[in-house]
């Protein structure tokens, strides 16, 4: 799955993350089956355990298969890497693509094209692990990719058990969704004119964890809707606002190394860190025996999900913590563009000749008939 990030302050598309491979078709098994584990257990005769299996199988699929995707990009560049994906699109699509003819010429490459100095896709990754900003970034964000994941397709298993219907668990995954774009939209254009990117990635990561708490505490309790549903749109508004920014921030501490390498490998290492997450919190799930008022419709005893809603919880919070901590860097990339900027315009500038008085004017080859020499 291709994830498409703006470069803040720039008007060229710029690629933050890798494509995964199988990603699209898990993805949407995943999401479909996630929000009513419990019926899709009871129709098809499977355990909740079972069904779970399916997120994780798109988390196991997605390592391997984005490694290829990040060595595709930095070998062959970003159009191969999406020309891939025509094939599917049909005749229609390739004819489209193929025989219409631009009536202008094409724009030139932008001052950081022109001065590229990405590494290899060897060199890039041994930079990359020889970079202490950019390893706890990728283990702090992609922890955080980690636990967003279990806590999507955990949602319903976990609400379902205090007696909330499938109908609000699905209101409370929409909502986490649409102040998720909502949060990202706003906290990009202020990080456009601002450039704070570490400033508001550890803003946003200590919010998330006080909300994730409040989540893990609310969410054991019955007839608390109104609560459940502010939360689940505040971790959807702090959480998915600070995806975009981070992989921007994970280009700036690891420049020279290529986008695609800096930001898909963070959303590979996500993808095995939910794998673990994911397994850890289903594995502390014990059967309640006493009476419940339980929603579930897998035909199972209840699970009990207090542990593991603590245990979300305390990861978010220490991954918090040892970013805002061990996170500290320049921004390269900037630092990298201002610099080439300088020398672009220092290059066309008029060249200039000495006078005889000490001084200097701009030099040149027209001579006039009207001065004489």
């Amino acid at each position: 799955m291709s994830v498409w990030v703006s470069k803040p302050g720039s008007h060229w598309p710029h690629h933050g993350g890798c494509g995964l491979g199988p990603a699209p078709a898990f993805l949407g098994l995943s999401d479909f089956f996630a929000p009513v584990a419990d019926m899709i257990a009871h129709h098809f005769l499977l355990s909740t355990e079972q069904i779970n299996w399916l997120s994780r199988v798109y988390f196991v699929a997605s390592i391997p298969s984005g490694v290829v995707a990040i060595w595709v990009l930095d070998s062959v560049g970003l159009r191969w890497a999406l020309g891939i994906y025509i094939i599917p699109a049909g005749i229609t699509c390739l004819l489209a693509t193929a025989c219409l003819l631009e009536s202008v010429p094409p724009p030139p490459p932008s001052a950081r094209a022109i001065h590229s100095t990405s590494e290899k896709f060897l060199d890039g990754l041994k930079l990359l692990l020889c970079n202490r900003a950019y390893v706890v970034l990728a283990v702090c964000f992609g922890g955080g990719i980690g636990i967003f994941s279990s806590f999507s397709a955990l949602l319903e298993q976990v609400l379902c058990v205090r007696g909330y219907s499938n109908e609000f668990i699905g209101l409370c995954g929409a909502l986490f969704i649409v102040f998720g774009v909502l949060g990202a939209l706003v906290l990009s254009l202020y990080v456009d004119r601002t450039k704070l990117f570490t400033e508001a990635v550890k803003i946003g990561f200590c919010l998330t964890s006080v909300v994730c708490v409040a989540f893990a505490l609310v969410s054991q309790l019955q007839g608390q809707t109104l609560a459940l549903a502010a939360i689940c749109s505040l971790l959807g508004l702090f959480g998915f606002a600070v995806a975009p920014i981070a992989m921007e921030l994970a280009v700036e501490c690891s420049f020279p190394v290529g986008e695609g390498a800096a930001a898909g490998l963070i959303f590979v290492l996500g993808q095995a860190e939910g794998v673990l997450i994911m397994v850890l919190l289903t594995a502390l799930t014990v059967r309640r025996a006493e009476p419940s008022v339980s929603t579930c419709q897998d035909g199972q005893g209840p699970l009990d999900w207090r542990v593991s809603m603590l245990l979300m919880a305390g990861l978010c919070t220490l991954f918090s913590c040892f970013l805002v901590l061990f996170f500290h860097t320049p921004y390269r990339r900037l630092q990298a563009e201002a610099s080439a900027s300088c020398s672009i315009q220092e290059d066309m500038s008029p060249a200039t000749v000495d006078r005889g008085d000490g001084g200097r004017a701009p030099h040149s080859s027209f001579s006039s008939p009207w001065v004489s020499t």
